[in-house]
């Protein structure tokens, strides 16, 4: 599992089938149901679709190059029976329409993934000042933040797609132009494969990641507390009310947020005796993976970081990452007020705590904090920036 995508892009496209500005995705229905014409579009200027990856297991993954998401996952479960695992919409208006369906599905996030606190941080003494749009701070990189952006798509056959993006100097306030690529790897053994790179004309902070919803039950009109969770951190970093890291770093044992051997989420998301949980209502943490040395600065991608099961279909996920943390968010905000009336793929309404996400990430708020285990998210000129995350299926 270990760095399989960490050559250059040139290497890779090599391998792989070179498309024109249209590539003409399947225009049948995929095995998820989803209809490709209603991902054609023209947003900010520039033509979206959905692009299918297939394996001879049968596995099928569905992404459109609006935000660079993941739209279906289809997996079999322990009788054979294909199941779409991942939360989404089933046509890219609602994913570009921000005010009335305001989601994360799926998206390959940037500039930076999570939160940072004021909106501002500095490099250098030199104070940067952010577009806040989670109250007065700053989450996964701004209102227009690549979530929101059309992709460009490099290179794309059954087995991969490759996406990249400009983000021009004071792009939502951040520093630097960075050119980006984002790189989806489907293999025979059923696994996800993504990696991001990225280069900047100046110093700047980075910090991407996937951003899909996980219901490994899949039947997403029902929560998915039944599923359990485990997670190799022994430690984690609390937040305050409005989830910005206190700056500590704290152990699991003795708390809730122990899943170095695996929970069922229920007897944890309603633990309000956990001011942690009460305050987020939920999970919505950071934990620190073991799988990380901070000595030098390298995370693991071969060793197991998380793990999803659903005892009802049998569908396991595990994930592999490079990256110190794993952000766990047990989908507190679906179901809540307005969002309980949103219909989402197939006419679904989504309950809350149906879904979790699990983001490799470094830690949030990096660019405000400091020390030797809290890794720092900057990335200078002479750099290149390199993420890698995989998502592995299988049955138990």
């Amino acid at each position: 599992m270990k760095h399989l995508f960490k050559g250059t892009i040139a290497a890779t496209a090599a391998l792989a089938m070179l498309v024109a500005c249209d590539p003409a995705p399947v225009a049948e229905k995929t095995a998820s149901g989803l209809d490709p014409q209603a991902f054609v579009d023209t947003i900010n200027g520039k033509a979206t679709a959905l692009y299918t990856l297939k394996n001879a297991a049968g596995m099928e993954v569905c992404i459109t190059n609006f935000g660079g998401r993941v739209v279906s996952i289809m997996v079999p479960d322990r009788d054979g029976v294909m199941k779409d695992v991942v939360l989404g919409y089933d046509n890219v208006k609602q994913y570009a329409d921000s005010e009335n369906s305001p989601s994360d599905y799926g998206a390959s996030i940037g500039r930076y993934a999570n939160r940072i606190s004021g909106s501002c941080f500095a490099i250098d003494s030199v104070e940067y000042q952010l577009v806040a749009n989670d109250g007065e701070n700053c989450l996964h990189g701004g209102p227009t933040g690549w979530q929101y952006q059309v992709y460009n798509v490099d290179t794309y056959n059954d087995s991969t797609l490759i996406l990249t993006i400009v983000s021009p100097d004071g792009d939502n306030g951040f520093p630097g132009e960075v050119h980006a690529t984002t790189i989806y790897k489907l293999t025979a053994d059923n696994t996800l494969d993504i990696t991001w790179s990225a280069e900047t004309d100046k110093e700047t902070v980075i910090n991407q990641t996937n951003h899909c919803y996980f219901n490994l039950n899949g039947d997403p009109s029902r929560v998915g507390t039944n599923m359990e969770l485990y997670v190799n951190a022994d430690n984690y970093t609390p937040s305050d009310e409005f989830y910005i890291p206190t700056g500590e770093i704290l152990p699991v044992e003795g708390t809730p947020f122990d899943f170095r051997y695996a929970r069922v989420l229920s007897e944890v998301v309603d633990d309000t005796t956990f001011c942690q949980i009460k305050n987020a209502t939920g999970i919505d943490h950071n934990f620190c993976l073991n799988t990380y040395n901070h000595e030098t600065g390298e995370g693991d991608d071969s060793l197991l970081a998380a793990a999803l099961y659903s005892p009802e279909t049998g569908i396991y996920l595990e994930v592999f990452t490079n990256e110190p943390g794993i952000q766990v968010y047990t989908g507190n905000f679906q179901g809540v007020g307005k969002d309980a009336d949103i219909l989402r793929k197939h006419g679904i309404k989504y309950p809350k705590h149906v879904s979790v996400c699990l983001e490799s990430q470094k830690y949030p708020d990096s660019p405000n904090k400091a020390g030797a285990n809290w890794p720092a998210a900057n990335l200078k000129p002479e750099q290149k920036y390199f993420s890698h995350c995989a998502y592995k299926f299988s049955v138990r």
